[in-house]
């Protein structure tokens, strides 16, 4: 039997995305951040895996009030699943740099699974992507902005 609802899950990844979408504009992490339970953990293609909230938050700050990646202001989700059974939320989203003045769009796609750990936490995100399309997308970018 789930935990949470479906409902529950939904509401709370739809927060996820609107704390995203406030911090990457104002390059503030720190609403994002709490969004993990203390014992939380974070993977990724590139970067050593965090453990703990604490971890998680000195890790985004650092990595994304740096330049190139505090240029990421945007993060759309394209679609998501929630499994209810399981708590999960898999989704596809979007690194999307900022305009550098030719109009054009410049940004990579990344996969991430969720785990909901109630009361609009989470206790682990595991991002997937290309680090080389990723890479092959900012040096455009850098070329296009001059």
């Amino acid at each position: 039997m789930a935990k949470w609802s479906r409902e529950e899950i939904e509401q709370a990844f739809h927060r996820y995305e609107e704390a995203v979408a406030r911090c990457a504009k104002a390059v503030d992490w720190d609403e994002w951040c709490n969004l993990f339970t203390e014992d939380a953990e974070y993977h990724d293609d590139v970067w050593p895996m965090r453990r703990g909230a604490k971890e998680i938050a000195d890790w985004m700050r650092r990595t994304f009030s740096a330049y190139p990646q505090n240029q990421m202001r945007e993060f759309p989700t394209e679609w998501y699943i929630i499994d209810e059974d399981r708590g999960w939320v898999v989704c596809e989203f979007q690194n999307r740099m900022v305009d550098p003045g030719d109009g054009k769009i410049y940004q990579q796609k990344n996969y991430a699974r969720l785990k909901y750990a109630g009361n609009d936490k989470w206790s682990f995100q595991e991002d997937q992507y290309n680090p080389a399309a990723f890479q092959s997308m900012l040096q455009d970018w850098l070329k296009a902005k001059g």
